[in-house]
């Protein structure tokens, strides 16, 4: 759903109609498992690929608000690191009523996002690219490329290309992974400075993957669910 222009007081909720693209997925969609430190908004999204034999692969990926102090939401320790110009565009009301979903998600942005952080994903056949090493390198290649670039790349464009960060064999396997509350073998990458990455194929076909922040890797509980 796109809309130009100034938004309708009356526009819908988007994420209602992102929800319902996932019942498109052949597979559960995952994430992590519920907690303080972690809020589902259902800013959700999918990928996929068609061919003449219909979908042929399927990516689920989901974006959580992370509060540093669950607690106590009026903490300063939740807010995000926003540059001025950020800060700035967040502190200007608009003089025509906005929609109540667009309001909330502006007013969210004040806050870290976990951008991404979990995929699930399915490929109709099996192949080089669908294996558990390389969805989860490119999830965090994925990551870093979007959420750390100036820190990889200081004075970069965006539209500079740069060689993977992470490839397949840095990798590691196996790695304890939790899925429904049940330990499964997995792989993970532990070497990143900036984030952790961590997935395991799934008993009924596809692949999940997480990659979150290094730095605050010690509030989330990285164990996997279904997602309702």
């Amino acid at each position: 759903m796109r809309w130009v222009g100034t938004l309708p007081e009356d526009a819908p909720d988007p994420r209602a109609e992102w929800v319902e693209n996932l019942t498109r997925m052949p597979i559960p969609v995952l994430g992590l498992m519920p907690q303080p430190s972690l809020e589902d908004t259902d800013s959700v999204s999918l990928n996929y690929a068609l061919d003449d034999r219909g979908y042929s692969e399927m990516t689920a990926s989901i974006t959580y608000t992370l509060w540093r102090n669950p607690d106590d939401r009026s903490d300063p320790a939740n807010l995000a690191d926003l540059d001025e110009e950020t800060r700035r565009a967040l502190e200007e009301v608009p003089p025509w009523p906005r929609p109540p979903w667009l309001i909330e998600q502006v007013e969210r942005m004040r806050y870290p996002q976990l951008w991404e952080a979990v995929r699930t994903t399915w490929h109709r056949e099996p192949s080089e690219c669908s294996s558990l090493q390389s969805l989860l390198a490119d999830h965090v290649n994925h990551i870093l490329m979007n959420q750390y670039r100036q820190e990889l790349w200081p004075g970069g464009k965006p539209w500079d290309q740069h060689a993977p960060a992470v490839t397949g064999r840095m990798v590691n396997s196996p790695a304890r992974t939790v899925i429904n509350g049940v330990d499964v073998p997995g792989a993970e990458v532990d070497t990143d400075p900036f984030v952790y990455g961590i997935g395991a194929r799934l008993a009924g076909g596809g692949v999940v993957t997480a990659v979150l922040p290094r730095a605050d890797l010690k509030r989330i509980q990285v164990r996997f669910t279904i997602r309702s």
